[in-house]
């Protein structure tokens, strides 16, 4: 009786190890003043081996791309658009298209410019991420990058 119940607490144990939340990417931000009045800020994402992220530009429907939103403040102004670099294109079943992604890590930039001495970008990404096997759900992520 009592190895009945050592293996249901194994059995409980191991299942509740396993029903973990995936976290497959992290994210990281830092920002560089390229002059008095201009900065860049980055924005890492760090994706674990067999997982990607979709890039901001997708051709057609698909998955859900990557894309900024940044919090308007009186300490700066956005200059152009968020820049990465280009990313892989494969075909995908799941979503019947070519969709453009990234593996391993990718750094987005926005470049600012700067109407007082310090400001603090705050804003957000959402993003999607899979892997071969599976998708997660689309996600957001704020984000508060100070500029000294």
């Amino acid at each position: 009786m009592k190895s009945i119940f050592a293996f249901i607490g194994a059995l409980l144990l191991h299942f509740t190890a396993s029903s973990q939340i995936l976290q497959p990417v992290t994210w990281s931000y830092a920002a560089k003043k390229t002059s008095a009045t201009t900065a860049t800020v980055f924005i890492k994402a760090t994706l674990q081996d067999g997982w990607h992220i979709y890039a901001q530009e997708m051709k057609g429907a698909g998955p859900v791309k990557t894309s900024f939103t940044f919090t308007p403040a009186a300490s700066f102004q956005l200059k152009g658009q968020v820049t990465a670099p280009a990313p892989l294109t494969k075909y995908e079943k799941a979503f019947d298209t070519d969709v453009n992604y990234y593996e391993h890590s990718v750094i987005f930039q926005q470049n600012i410019q700067l109407t007082g001495g310090k400001a603090t970008v705050k804003g957000a990404v959402a993003y999607m991420i899979c892997s071969n096997l599976q998708c997660l759900p689309p996600a957001t992520k704020e984000f508060s990058i100070p500029i000294n």
